[in-house]
């Protein structure tokens, strides 16, 4: 199944969400409510850059882009961190005014089950997009599942808030709406981070120490000299430099590259790998 298609399923529950949770909001008097709907508005510019990142990424290689376009859902990605970081930030901004002002918030028990439904399909499409990336292996989509997971939270803070709010504890409902804007701007860092870990060619320890164990292990490698790795959109791309036996043809190097790049597509689903075979110490 496409990865695409969870990226659609998080619009259509956000748009619908924000709209119900943003009215309801308003209607019923709630701050931890609105807090949550600008939650989801800012999640669908999210979605919507992501989904473009996506699209663009799928195109074959050109002319200007020899290594493809997978780079694009990364710089999507980015551009989501700087608008979910304006929301949260006049979330934070409003709901501070509140509590400061000491302005009495009770708003009705209906505003809670919106919530309550808000957690529910949330955590539904949490549910089927981390399904879906595993299957898929779309780094993108897991990041968006993820989201869903954290928008799944929010609404549980947010029916926790108003619950709070009918027994005479007001100050929760906009609290809640103040912690509801410090995960969307911490949400936002975490895009943030990890978009510009990967833009600038940043690569996890862990996964490069498995890489280099894999390689090792391969039978006529002697010495893994150099490697590096880096992501591409979802895509891993590694460059290693290895030693062989000195008195190998240039056939029977290049049979040790195959079977590194085919050990490396097994176990760690990478397509892209180049490898330099240089000659290792002769021993007497």
């Amino acid at each position: 199944m496409n990865a695409l298609k969870g990226v659609w399923l998080s619009i259509a529950a956000y748009l619908i969400l924000s709209i119900i949770k943003l009215g309801a909001g308003y209607l019923l008097g709630s701050e931890a409510l609105l807090a949550d709907g600008w939650n989801n508005a800012s999640d669908i510019v999210a979605s919507v850059a992501v989904l473009i990142g996506m699209r663009i990424s799928l195109k074959p290689p050109d002319l200007n882009h020899p290594y493809g376009h997978s780079r694009a859902e990364t710089v999507s990605s980015l551009f989501a961190s700087f608008v979910m970081f304006v929301i949260g930030i006049q979330v934070l901004f409003h709901t501070a005014t509140v509590l400061i002002n000491g302005t009495v918030s009770s708003p009705p028990l209906t505003s809670a089950w919106v919530a309550l439904l808000g957690m529910l399909v949330m955590g539904s499409v949490y549910l089927f997009n981390s399904r879906l990336a595993k299957k898929t292996g779309s780094h993108g989509l897991m990041a968006a599942a993820k989201d869903n997971l954290s928008d799944a939270l929010v609404s549980l803070g947010a029916f926790v808030g108003i619950i709070g709010a009918q027994f005479n504890m007001h100050w929760l409902d906009p609290l809640t709406g103040f912690i509801v804007g410090l995960i969307i701007c911490k949400t936002a860092y975490d895009i943030f981070r990890d978009s510009s870990l990967m833009l600038t060619d940043g690569f996890d320890k862990e996964k490069l120490n498995d890489i280099e164990a894999t390689i090792q292990e391969i039978e006529g490698v002697e010495k893994l000299v150099d490697i590096k790795a880096r992501m591409a959109g979802n895509k891993i791309i590694v460059d290693a430099v290895v030693e062989v036996a000195p008195y190998l043809n240039i056939k029977e190097g290049h049979s040790i590259t195959d079977e590194i790049e085919a050990q490396l597509e097994k176990e760690h689903d990478i397509r892209n790998a180049i490898i330099h075979v240089e000659p290792g110490k002769e021993t007497i």
